[in-house]
């Protein structure tokens, strides 16, 4: 888990990097004229500089959200996919270990400190271990199945964390880019109002830098619903083991409980 921190750390360094270059006093002055443009061979005049340089606050801010939704939905991907990679080698070394080892109690100190596996066996030997202080009250089995049924459903909270902003970001991205292009096409209709001149060079220009900001949008939202839909499918095979190991952890339990 620290590296993901220092890579959400790298991220937001560049973030504010990245938006520090674009707000520099030099990129500011750099407004697209046709005659600045002329010395500048192969510079776009529409592009995202011209769109950060000329915007105001509205523009900007709409600018920053997109790129903040972007940069945290690629950590998330990245963090994601890292974690159940390691859910998955630890998924293999529980199953081994449960028919390897010669009791419960030794597989389970044989698996990783932070393994979900090791989490959901050690709740089933800590309430086993209670029921006898229970006195009958409720059955064995009945407790157990609770047990485990409370473990897993831990483990399965724990992944979702982060998915929810996936889905956020998939839903909304799009909208927030159409936000920033209406808002910048009512400015360009603004100055051309004020400037009583609506030729297709004073057109153009505003118009598509504020078309931009859509396809800002829609690269935002697509990375991150095609995302959420992978991370979803593995954590469903992944919800699979946990449950398999779990039915391996109850049947070893019972019939420990039968040979007393």
């Amino acid at each position: 888990m620290p590296s993901f921190v220092r890579l959400f750390k790298a991220f937001c360094f560049v973030l504010t990097l990245h938006l520090c270059v674009l707000a520099s006093p030099a990129l500011a002055q750099a407004t697209p004229t046709s005659a600045a443009h002329a010395s500048v061979p192969g510079e776009n005049p529409y592009g995202l500089k011209a769109v950060w340089a000329q915007g105001d606050v509205v523009a900007k801010g709409t600018l920053a959200i997109l790129v903040f939704m972007s940069i945290f939905s690629w950590y998330l991907i990245v963090a994601k996919l890292l974690e159940q990679k390691r859910l998955l080698v630890q998924q293999r070394e529980a199953m081994q270990r449960l028919s390897s080892e010669n009791s419960l109690e030794q597989a389970v100190e044989a698996l990783q400190s932070n393994s979900p596996f090791r989490f959901v066996a050690q709740e089933a030997l800590n309430s086993a271990a209670k029921h006898q202080e229970m006195r009958g009250a409720i059955e064995f089995n009945d407790w157990l199945m609770l047990s485990l049924q409370r473990a897993t459903t831990s483990v399965q909270q724990s992944m979702q964390k982060g998915l929810s902003f996936l889905a956020t970001v998939g839903s909304t991205a799009p909208f927030v880019g159409l936000f920033g292009t209406v808002w910048g096409i009512y400015n360009a209709l603004v100055s051309i109002g004020l400037s009583g001149q609506a030729s297709i060079d004073k057109v153009a220009g505003p118009v598509g830098e504020s078309l931009i900001m859509t396809a800002i949008g829609l690269a935002v939202a697509v990375p991150a619903v095609l995302g959420y839909n992978v991370l979803i499918r593995r954590n469903k095979l992944i919800m699979q083991g946990v449950q398999k190991f779990s039915g391996n952890v109850h049947a070893n339990l019972l019939v420990a409980a039968a040979q007393r």
